[in-house]
């Protein structure tokens, strides 16, 4: 009888998912502002949206604005290792509300490199992001066990003050909420300024 001794499995290609946690509490005036601006938020796919899609310019959360500039930084250096000559920088952001039995479809998020989100209220026994694979296969195998390698969607629980950063590519939602609160999350979108390529390259560009 043949036996299969010593086989290895690697992974090639992974897709990063970067987690970090805010350094402190929300202020009572961060949250304020925040229970204020869901009165005028906008109807989503399942849930709604704050009509501001440039929150983290409000002077509330400046400091806010503050770390998380850092924390990108901290993603192009260590994933990206992009050199100095290029600087990320936040677009757009808005505020997401998610009560019990809401979902948020699925989506990407095209026109930036890297996308992020922060959550000012979530249950981690019951609030999670969930994550859908790039790529669809032409079959699709029963599996009695999910791996990294097979499965088609893979759960992140997350709380309070959490902080994701992944590739603006990777499609994402939430599915029908459950607990008691009502979900609350921050996200945003990048880009870079700064020089790409080089002349004899022929790829060079200045953003």
């Amino acid at each position: 009888m043949i036996k299969i001794n010593n086989s290895l499995v690697e992974g090639i290609f992974p897709v990063p998912i970067y987690r970090n946690i805010l350094s402190r509490d929300f202020s009572k005036q961060e949250l304020n502002f925040v229970n204020k601006t869901k009165k005028n938020a906008i109807k989503n796919r399942g849930n709604v949206t704050s009509s501001d899609t440039y929150i983290l310019n409000k002077q509330v959360f400046k400091n806010l604005k503050k770390e998380l500039d850092l924390m990108v930084q901290d993603y192009f250096n260590k994933i990206l290792c992009s050199p100095s000559s290029t600087v990320p920088y936040i677009t757009q952001s808005w505020l997401n509300y998610t009560e019990v039995n809401q979902y948020h479809h699925e989506h990407h998020h095209p026109n930036s490199i890297v996308s992020g989100v922060i959550y000012l209220d979530a249950d981690a026994t019951t609030d999670k992001i969930t994550f859908s694979k790039l790529e669809k296969t032409v079959i699709e195998l029963d599996f009695e066990d999910i791996n990294l390698y097979n499965a088609p969607f893979w759960d992140i629980p997350v709380k309070t003050g959490h902080v994701l950063l992944f590739p603006s590519t990777l499609r994402h939602m939430v599915m029908k909420k459950e607990g008691n609160n009502c979900r609350v999350s921050l996200a945003f979108n990048t880009f870079i300024k700064g020089t790409l390529g080089t002349d004899n390259s022929l790829k060079k560009l200045i953003l």
